[in-house]
């Protein structure tokens, strides 16, 4: 992809193609690092060619015929394979203990699936990103976890972050921090209220109380129940 005086532009379909081989080859035979490389440069690859896809598209002096384009040749060429690659970037950083390329990888192609207007596996990738790190970051995993309900519940898809809230309040507990971990049990309730999901609001709610038991919190308790009643 580097330019030259016999190369004028960077041929990034060939040279994506040919890291999308590599990165498989390396995997194949547990070269995690040379693997992970290789799908950071397949990724940004695709990147590319979604770009150039779409200043392609524009090249044209019809107004209408640039629109019809660019949304033809965007839902052709999208970031989705950028995303998928830097998914399997994320997962090889992950086998490799590198926590910080775990969380800036699954970031990325959770912006990149938003980029193609796809909120779900945007969400998927930040909670593959919090389950990697429980153990290891619980914090950084209790914020992804947030951020993947946020992009469900901005998408009108609350019952699809059930097990994510579950998931984040569980942390919350084995830290001892269970103010924390009793809000985001009230938080799934609200959502399930929203689902009309009426076993799953009750559960959460009798949940968040005896979270509040659990930590000899009886005025919060009783209030929750209350609220509850």
């Amino acid at each position: 992809t580097k330019l030259s005086l016999t190369r004028w532009s960077a041929d990034w379909k060939s040279a994506t193609l040919l890291y999308e081989q590599a990165a498989n080859g390396f995997r194949v035979s547990k070269d995690y690092e040379k693997a992970k490389l290789a799908f950071e440069k397949a990724s940004k690859g695709q990147e590319m060619l979604a770009s150039d896809g779409i200043i392609e598209g524009s090249c044209t002096k019809n107004r209408r015929e640039i629109y019809l384009r660019c949304c033809i040749l965007y839902k052709l060429i999208s970031p989705w394979d950028a995303a998928k690659h830097m998914e399997s970037a994320a997962a090889l950083a992950k086998e490799l203990r590198n926590w910080t390329e775990v969380i800036d990888f699954y970031r990325r192609a959770s912006e990149l699936y938003m980029q193609c207007d796809r909120p779900q596996p945007a969400s998927d990738s930040l909670a593959k990103a919090a389950r990697a790190l429980e153990d290891a970051l619980p914090d950084d995993a209790v914020q992804l976890y947030t951020d993947a309900c946020v992009i469900l519940e901005d998408d009108g898809k609350e019952q699809m972050a059930f097990d994510l809230y579950r998931a984040a309040a569980s942390i919350y507990v084995k830290l001892e921090k269970f103010t924390d971990a009793a809000t985001f049990l009230l938080r799934l309730g609200l959502a399930a209220d929203k689902c009309n999901a009426r076993n799953s609001q009750c559960k959460a709610y009798l949940s968040a109380i005896i979270v509040y038991l659990y930590a000899h919190d009886l005025k919060q308790a009783e209030k929750c129940y209350n609220d509850c009643s």
